[in-house]
């Protein structure tokens, strides 16, 4: 379904690559938002944070992470890739309206390094964030983090 302009953003309960159903079609703002989720997918942790501005604010809500500027969000991206070293991010929708935006996606993998079941898991989770001169600039991540740690087995199941 096409999200209306206008709407404010809805998180639901990290991180993307198919399904841009709400965005059209060679939108550069869609472009870096895809390149972005394929370098995440590629596990390029400079390639990620090339994407973001010197400055940017980078925060995992659900871990309790916060990145200030380029090489600290490297440093986070790189962290990722050791935790969950199959680590995948799908994108399920995505709206943007002036600099600001928000992108539903599921991230999944094999937890090696997070809680060391080697488990696999699969989340729902969603991104705001806001753009400056071609970059992101601020992005936060939301999604439940006590998904994952049921899945892989660390946490008993909801009652």
């Amino acid at each position: 379904m096409k999200p209306k302009p206008g709407i404010a953003t809805t998180i639901a309960v990290l991180i993307s690559l198919c399904c841009l159903g709400a965005a059209k079609s060679g939108d550069k703002s869609t472009d870096l938002l895809q390149q972005q989720y394929a370098a995440w997918n590629a596990h390029d942790a400079d390639k990620v944070a090339s994407f973001y501005t010197g400055d940017v604010v980078y925060e995992d809500v659900a871990f309790g992470l916060k990145a200030h500027g380029r090489a600290e969000l490297r440093k986070v991206a790189a962290d990722f890739f050791v935790s969950i070293p199959d680590l995948k991010l799908e994108i399920v929708s995505h709206m943007e309206t002036g600099n600001r935006g928000s992108v539903e996606w599921v991230f999944s993998g094999t937890d090696v390094g997070l809680y060391k079941t080697g488990k696999k898991f699969s989340v729902r989770g969603a991104s705001v964030y806001e753009l400056r001169s071609g970059k992101f600039s601020s992005n936060r991540d939301y999604y439940d983090a006590a998904s994952i740690m049921r899945q892989v087995g660390v946490l008993g199941a909801a009652q």
